[in-house]
């Protein structure tokens, strides 16, 4: 019971200091979002948004590589092994180097021919788009090669450090906002240049204090055939799961491109930094609990493993509905309210790609409790196999006439299909039972939801567009999730837990306000 103890409390730890960064990043994302869309203008933002989609498409053999990182370092502190850690890591280095390299080819030849013979840009722009393509090519690298370091921090559970890393980078794009403002160059060309540079010094602080602080974190000259094979046989089905997200994700991007031009892609583009700093709340509560996940299967506490899969599923819905309702229910005047441009199909857009973060955000930790076990290969090709239909059938519905909205519906539909899949292969995988799976995280979060709309759907139609009539709804929102969650999505032993967690609060509180009275008398 201790440990489980100490684990909750590093998990309720790691996430608040998540929670700090995730805050103050999305607040300087929205400003800089803004001001780079009124600095570079909507074709430009959209010509910057596609290349470097096209460039994320050779980064798919990275974030392969980046689970299977993640997932063996982890599993080596679980099971306190340092000697193999060490392996790992510098494992982890030598294959992120190969990896690299292979971007850099695959980039330089098969990236180049597809961005001069299949992309549409305006010809007074090439040579920016160059510019832009070959600063992401190189940004990318530097991602690949950071990728053992952030494993490290990650699998450490040293979440403030990530945290504050991650507040430097913030402030860094923070400076390039005001560089582009005040720069006489071409504004383009000067974001990619500086966004590469960002990342490179990042780069730097990583490997600095991972070297510092690990004794594993140093990279030491070794062949072991078996681990490198592991570790590549486990990536290499990973791989397979990654290509069929580059695939549905920079290959509608491209779609989009295709049929309706630079424009379009702006509008996804807006819609996609909305979404991803609203999926910023499940990710940090995620990667505060991932590693206890895979820590717990190292240890074979199947039962502890099933409890945080129900908390992280559940609570993970429930964080993403607080921030999501209102933006799904006053869409248009967010948009116009943040950006006063709003490119055509963003609303749309927006609230589509919501249902989808949603969805994919819950079935995370099925994800991860599959790389857990090591053995992926099932899940993998299954679950990348679904996924990739999104592709032609979003292609063959606007060759039939469909709106670009129409690509994210199918998006959406084959999302769920694939996640009612994924419970039928991890139920297997790791005896998880799906009734309980059912009950406890699928019913509580559907009657949450239904509850949760009615107040504010009611005051939606009620209210004008105004800024009061938002925070009116807004708070209609938070009152009504509250509210359902506290009734119907917690269970008893989580209201018990939460009234303790909160008595102790006010107490602490109280304690420490009469301790402050007695020194200084502020009593009459």
């Amino acid at each position: 019971m201790s440990n489980v103890g100490e684990n909750s409390k590093r998990i309720a730890k790691n996430t608040l200091l998540l929670y700090f960064r995730m805050l103050f990043m999305m607040v300087i994302s929205l400003y800089t979002s803004r001001v780079i869309l009124s600095v570079l203008d909507i074709e430009d933002y959209g010509i910057y948004n596609v290349v470097a989609g096209v460039v994320a498409m050779f980064g798919f053999l990275n974030s392969a590589m980046t689970v299977g990182t993640q997932r063996y370092l982890t599993f080596e502190l679980g099971k306190e092994d340092y000697c193999q850690l060490q392996k790992v890591f510098s494992t982890s280095i030598l294959i992120h180097f190969f990896i690299s390299v292979l971007i850099i080819i695959f980039a330089e030849t098969i990236g180049l021919w597809f961005l001069y013979e299949k992309m549409i840009f305006p010809t007074n722009r090439i040579d920016a788009t160059l510019w832009v393509y070959q600063s992401s090519v190189l940004s990318l690298v530097v991602m690949v090669l950071s990728v053992p370091y952030n494993a490290m921090i990650v699998a450490h559970e040293r979440m403030n450090v990530y945290a504050y890393i991650s507040v430097l980078e913030v402030i860094a794009k923070l400076l390039i906002v005001y560089l582009l403002q005040v720069g006489n160059l071409d504004k383009l060309k000067l974001y990619a240049v500086l966004m590469f540079l960002v990342q490179l010094c990042i780069r730097f602080v990583y490997g600095f204090y991972c070297t510092h602080h690990f004794r594993e974190a140093r990279y030491m000259w070794f062949w072991d055939s078996k681990l490198f094979k592991n570790m590549l046989g486990f990536s290499g089905w990973n791989l397979w799961g990654n290509c069929a997200a580059m695939f549905f994700t920079q290959g509608l991007n491209i779609l989009l491109n295709i049929f309706f031009g630079p424009v379009v892609n702006a509008a996804r583009g807006v819609a996609v930094q909305v979404q991803g700093a609203v999926a910023q709340f499940s990710s940090n509560f995620q990667i505060a609990l991932n590693p206890q996940i895979t820590k717990s299967y190292a240890k074979k506490d199947f039962v502890y493993m099933h409890d945080l899969i129900f908390k992280s599923s559940k609570f993970t819905f429930f964080l993403l509905l607080f921030l999501s309702l209102p933006i799904m229910i006053r869409t248009e005047f967010i948009l116009i309210f943040w950006l006063n441009i709003v490119p055509d199909y963003s609303i749309a857009f927006l609230r589509l790609i919501l249902c989808v973060t949603i969805i994919d955000a819950v079935a995370n930790p099925l994800m991860i409790s599959a790389s857990a076990t090591g053995n992926v290969k099932l899940y993998q090709s299954v679950i990348g196999g679904v996924l990739l239909l999104i592709l032609p059938i979003s292609y063959l519905v606007l060759k039939l006439g469909g709106n670009p909205a129409s690509v994210f519906v199918v998006h959406l539909c084959v999302c769920v299909i694939a996640f009612i899949i994924r419970l039928f292969i991890i139920r297997s995988m790791i005896h998880l039972s799906l009734r309980d799976y059912c009950q406890q995280v699928i019913l509580r979060c559907l009657l949450v939801l239904l509850i949760s709309i009615i107040l504010p759907l009611v005051l939606n139609v009620l209210l004008n567009d105004t800024i009061l009539s938002f925070f009116i709804i807004c708070l209609a929102c938070v009152f009504s999730i509250l509210f359902s969650v506290y009734y119907i999505g917690l269970t008893v032993s989580e209201r018990i837990f939460l009234k303790k967690r909160i008595s102790a609060f006010l107490l602490y509180h109280k304690d420490v306000w009469k301790s402050f009275d007695r020194k200084y008398g502020l009593k009459k």
